[in-house]
């Protein structure tokens, strides 16, 4: 089955090639286009598409917003939203992925990236560009964690080991690269600590590690 995908750009130019790179995978399709916010609500609502790829600047509503109305912790049955945007700002980042985003691409991330974010939110994952994670870990380093939530059972060493490096961005293939084991082994980890923290995936894992300092800018 094809994964459906609306997208989102104010840029007409912009849009369109999105909708090329998107739409020449074999095992996606463009189901919906929107101009501006207000249409992308509009469309998510009524075609309920697997993934919505959201520009961050919008005229009206903005992709933030979008993203909070769609995905944001108190939605109920919450969209996969990657956003994209040319803007690198701490801002705009924190803003996206604290709103609910799976994802997070600079425009010039590529049409591999950008296909790799789709999948990724399709199947309940999460994919943050590296260039966006370098940042990310920049403007926490100085953070003051606001509360964060305590897991309902202590993190195990090795749960502690997967939680670091999924704030780094890590996808599951190189986690178990980098620690010497399986993938299954890895994928059960990760639902652990889902489970632990209450988060409803990878970003929501990176950001209790960014608040709860675990994880600093290196």
């Amino acid at each position: 089955m094809s994964i459906r995908i609306v997208v989102a750009d104010d840029q007409d130019l912009i849009r369109t090639g999105l909708v090329m790179i998107l739409g020449a995978q074999p095992e996606l399709e463009v189901v919906g286009e929107a101009a501006d916010g207000l249409t992308a609500l509009e469309l998510a609502r009524r075609l309920r598409p697997d993934v919505l790829l959201v520009d961050i600047r919008m005229p009206g509503v903005d992709g933030i917003e979008v993203t909070r109305r769609l995905a944001g912790p108190q939605v109920v049955d919450p969209m996969a939203v990657v956003v994209i945007t040319t803007f690198d700002l701490d801002e705009y980042v924190l803003g996206a992925l604290r709103a609910g985003a799976r994802g997070l691409l600079l425009k010039d991330a590529g049409p591999h990236l950008l296909v790799q974010a789709i999948h990724a939110a399709a199947t309940g994952d999460a994919l943050i560009a590296p260039n966006v994670t370098r940042r990310l870990l920049a403007a926490f380093a100085d953070h003051a964690p606001v509360a964060p939530v305590q897991p309902i059972d202590p993190l195990t060493e090795r749960e502690e080991e997967v939680l670091a490096l999924v704030a780094l961005g890590r996808t599951n293939a190189e986690i178990a690269g980098e620690l010497f084991i399986s993938l299954s082994t890895v994928k059960t980890h990760v639902a652990s600590l889902l489970t632990k923290l209450g988060a409803r995936n990878r970003v929501e894992i990176a950001i209790w590690s960014y608040d709860t300092r675990r994880t600093r800018g290196r």
